[in-house]
């Protein structure tokens, strides 16, 4: 079964972090990038862009249209993703640096 890890990021911690907790964080998703290829079990994964780049498409009618940033206020935004095939639900988790 193919399953899809979302990543958010909170709105208040965005921009904040030092260029080595920074590095440290990139470093912690390309480890775990590797052991789910190691395992056999990646399908894809990718980091968003901020939501201040967000295009919204939308089909009404059969229309499409697009409107600049995110429709929603939030605290919290759609960072990346992980989309997996595993035979049951994911348990394992992301170990990020303190």
């Amino acid at each position: 079964m193919r399953y899809i890890c979302m990543i958010y990021n909170s709105a208040d911690t965005d921009g904040t972090l030092t260029s080595e907790e920074t590095d440290e964080l990139i470093k912690a998703h390309f480890a775990f990038d590797e052991e789910l290829r190691r395992d056999g079990i990646m399908i894809h994964a990718d980091a968003l862009e901020m939501p201040d780049k967000a295009t919204v498409l939308r089909v009404r009618d059969n229309c499409l249209s697009a409107t600049d940033g995110p429709y929603v206020e939030t605290k919290e935004h759609l960072a990346g993703f992980y989309v997996i095939e595993a035979p049951d639900r994911p348990v394992r988790m992301l170990s990020l640096p303190d």
